[in-house]
């Protein structure tokens, strides 16, 4: 009886590690948490301003999946709710989940999965083509970012669903762009890190 005979055969699977899926997370909230400080633009009425908090929030789903995403824009959240001041213009507490702003922060971690979701089921092996991941993002932003966005103005301000929407359009030029970032990054990302999404 040879080796080969005797040897059981594996298949190989690429496996990430947990140290590596908690870095990851931990990375991805600390990016968001450093978007949120950049640009804080007003935009008038709504008191909600522009930042780049959303292409940190697209891109962790983009780049780690669906779960990841969601833990990561997750505990970037639960950061600002104990009082590190990691929201957009420094603000932290429980009491910004009670503002204007409230829609679009609940609405983070399920953009994240959703965009994630896609990008891995989805897209699948074309994920290393930007306009895939483009869509996939846009997805998120569209379906969860921006509708649970105006219901939280319409909600807080008390105004009719006409004026929320106003609120919210001055956001959708920057989200494109910053959608077209992070379909560019991530899209790199996955070229170049090809087992990224691998299943466990």
């Amino acid at each position: 009886m040879t080796m080969a005979e005797t040897t059981p055969t594996t298949t190989a699977r690429p496996r990430r590690s947990v140290t590596t899926d908690l870095a990851l997370i931990a990375g991805f909230a600390a990016l968001i948490s450093a978007c949120a400080y950049i640009g804080a633009i007003p935009t008038g009425g709504s008191g909600v301003p522009i930042t780049l908090q959303t292409f940190g929030v697209m891109l962790a789903g983009c780049v780690l999946g669906p779960v990841r995403g969601f833990l990561a824009v997750g505990l970037y959240l639960l950061l600002g709710a104990i009082g590190l001041p990691v929201f957009a213009e420094h603000s932290s507490g429980l009491a910004v989940f009670n503002g204007p702003s409230a829609g679009y922060l609940i609405a983070f971690p399920f953009a994240a999965a959703l965009a994630g979701f896609l990008v891995k089921y989805v897209a699948g092996e074309n994920r290393t083509r930007a306009i895939w991941v483009f869509f996939c993002s846009l997805a998120g932003s569209v379906l969860v970012i921006h509708p649970l966005g105006i219901i939280g103005m319409k909600l807080y301000f008390d105004v009719t669903w006409h004026e929320a929407f106003t609120y919210d359009t001055p956001f959708w030029i920057g989200d494109i762009l910053k959608t077209t970032l992070v379909a560019l990054v991530a899209a790199e990302v996955h070229r170049a890190f090809p087992q990224l999404l691998a299943r466990r």
